[in-house]
């Protein structure tokens, strides 16, 4: 294990919740094992892992670029991550309206469909 492996998965789980990575972890097999120590170590243990702006910042980044690329499937993930990062509800409608002007309305429409359905979703667990 790396140092950036090791400093990647702390992030990570900081940033997601012990619970996911604990469910990520435990699905990992062979065939994506490469993938996982990739992401971990790029995303979570390089870029998560900066301190050169916020994970407030990260988190809105983050849902903006998902959004405007379309990669909705992650936005979830990323909404429940907020409850970590110290991104708003406010914060989050913020980002997509960035995505509305230069990515397109239909992709920030539904990116804010489904953090609504999200947030909804975290408020009914409390």
């Amino acid at each position: 294990m790396t140092d950036r492996y090791a400093r990647g998965m702390e992030v990570r789980r900081a940033v997601l919740g012990e619970a996911h990575v604990d469910r990520a972890e435990a699905a990992r097999t062979e065939l994506d094992d490469p993938f996982q120590t990739l992401i971990t170590e790029g995303a979570w243990g390089t870029v998560w892992a900066s301190d050169a702006i916020t994970r407030r910042e990260r988190s809105m980044l983050t849902l903006a670029l998902l959004a405007a690329t379309g990669n909705f499937e992650e936005i979830p993930m990323h909404i429940r991550a907020t409850a970590r990062t110290g991104a708003s509800p406010r914060d989050v409608a913020e980002a997509f309206q960035h995505v509305a002007i230069y990515a397109g309305v239909p992709r920030a429409n539904r990116a804010l469909k489904i953090a609504k359905d999200t947030f909804a979703e975290m408020e009914s667990e409390a």
